[in-house]
C-alpha cells in the first residue's frame, strides 16, 4: 500500500508538471507575441490615421484584443506541443516498466518461472519488479519440490504395493506359508499406504482452508503431554531423552485431535533431527498472548537460510543419518494452528545448536 501511495504521488506530480509546462509555454509565447503584434497594429493605425494621437481608445482596445487573441492561439498550440511531449516522455518512463511486469506475469502464468524483469529506474516500480521476480523464483522452487514429491510419492506407493502384491501372489501360489508374520507385513504396508493418503488429504485441506474442526473446551497442556507419552517409546528406542514440564492447565477452545497432530508432527521432526544421546523438551505455559507449548531439541539445528523455508510444503532438510520425510509435516502443523487463530514458529541459532518450535493458541 505504501508503494502505491508513493506511485500515486509521483503520477500526480507528473500531471502537475505537464500542466506547468503548458502554462509556462502559453505565458512565454503570449508575452513575446503580444508586444510585437500590438506594435504592428499601432504602426498600421499610424500610417492610416497620420498620427498616434488621433487614435481613439476603442481602436486601441481592438488592437490589443486582436494581438492577445493571436498570441493566445499560438501560445495554446505551443503549450499543447510542450505538454504532449512531456506527457509522452513521462508516460513512457512509467508505462514501459508496467508493460514489462505485465509481460513477465503472463510468462510466469504460462509456467516460465525463470522470467526476470529488468529493474526500472522508478523506485516504486522497481520494488514491484523485484516482487514479481521473487514470485517467479518462489514458484520455480515450489514446482521443483512438487515434481520431486510426485516422484517420491510414486516410489513410496510402489514399495508397499510391490510387497503386498508379492506376498499375496506367494500366498495364492502356495509358495509362502500363511503365517502371522506374513499377514503382519501386509498389514504394515497397508497402514503405510493409509498414512500417506491421510497426510496428502490433510495437506490438501490445509492448502484450501477447508480443514474440518470440532472445537471443544480442552487443555492444551494435556494434549501436548499425551502426545509426548504416545511417542515416548520411539524416543527410548532412539536413545533420546524426552521430558515434559509445564502448567497444570491451559484452557483453549480447539479440536484436540487436530492439535494432537500438531505435537506429533513437531515431536516426530525433533526425533528425526536429534542424534542418540540428545534431549527433547516439551514445555507448556501461559503468556498474555495465549497458551504456549515449546518443543526444544538439542539436534542439528537449522541454518538461517533454511529457517525461512521449513514451513513451506515439500521442503525438507537433508539428514544423512535418518531417511527424509515427505516435507509436509511442519506445513500441516502450522496450518492446523492457524486454523485455530494461532501459529507455529521456529527458532534456531544455527547448525549444531538445536531448534525450538513454538505453538501458540489463544486462551479460552
Amino acid at each position: 500500500m505504501k508503494i502505491w501511495r508513493r506511485l500515486h504521488t509521483r503520477l500526480f506530480l507528473s500531471y502537475l508538471l505537464v500542466i506547468t509546462v503548458g502554462s509556462f509555454a502559453i505565458l512565454l509565447v503570449s508575452s513575446l507575441l503580444t508586444r510585437s503584434l500590438f506594435q504592428n497594429h499601432l504602426g498600421g493605425m499610424q500610417r492610416g490615421m497620420g498620427a498616434l494621437r488621433n487614435a481613439t481608445v476603442s481602436q486601441l482596445r481592438v488592437a490589443l484584443a486582436d494581438s492577445l487573441n493571436v498570441a493566445l492561439l499560438v501560445g495554446l498550440g505551443a503549450a499543447l506541443i510542450a505538454a504532449g511531449t512531456t506527457a509522452i516522455v513521462l508516460g513512457r518512463r512509467l508505462l514501459r516498466p508496467i508493460e514489462d511486469v505485465r509481460s513477465a506475469a503472463e510468462q510466469i502464468a504460462a509456467g516460465h518461472y525463470d522470467q526476470q524483469i529488468p529493474r526500472p529506474d522508478v523506485e516504486e516500480l522497481a520494488e514491484l519488479a523485484d516482487d514479481v521476480n521473487i514470485l517467479g523464483q518462489t514458484l520455480a522452487a515450489t514446482e521443483q519440490r512438487r515434481a520431486r514429491l510426485i516422484g517420491e510419492v510414486a516410489h513410496e506407493l510402489r514399495s508397499p504395493l510391490t510387497t503386498i502384491r508379492a506376498s499375496m501372489e506367494g500366498l495364492i501360489d502356495g509358495v509362502i506359508e500363511p503365517t502371522g508374520d506374513v499377514f503382519a507385513t501386509i498389514a504394515d504396508e497397508a497402514s503405510r499406504l493409509e498414512r500417506l493418503a491421510d497426510d496428502l488429504t490433510l495437506l490438501s485441506q490445509a492448502e484450501e482452508n477447508a480443514m474440518p474442526l470440532s472445537k471443544i473446551p480442552c487443555d492444551l497442556a494435556d494434549v501436548a503431554r499425551r502426545a509426548a507419552e504416545r511417542l515416548q517409546s520411539q524416543f527410548d528406542d532412539a536413545g533420546i531423552a524426552l521430558t515434559y514440564r509445564g502448567d497444570r492447565s491451559l484452557g483453549v477452545l480447539a479440536d484436540p485431535d487436530r492439535l494432537s497432530q500438531v505435537f506429533i508432527n513437531l515431536l516426530g521432526n525433533a526425533l528425526t533431527h536429534t542424534p542418540a544421546g540428545g534431549t527433547v523438551t516439551v514445555h507448556a505455559h501461559a503468556e498474555p498472548n495465549g497458551a504456549i507449548v515449546e518443543v526444544t531439541d538439542s539436534g542439528r539445528g537449522i541454518a538461517p537460510d533454511e529457517l525461512d523455508h521449513i514451513f513451506e510444503r515439500f521442503y525438507r532438510i537433508a539428514n544423512p543419518s535418518h531417511p527424509a520425510g515427505r516435507g509436509i509435516g511442519l506445513t500441516i502443523a502450522r496450518s492446523i494452528a492457524r486454523a485455530h487463530d494461532g501459529d507455529v514458529t521456529a527458532h534456531s541459532n544455527g547448525p549444531g545448536t538445536g531448534a525450538t518450535f513454538q505453538v501458540r493458541i489463544p486462551l479460552a
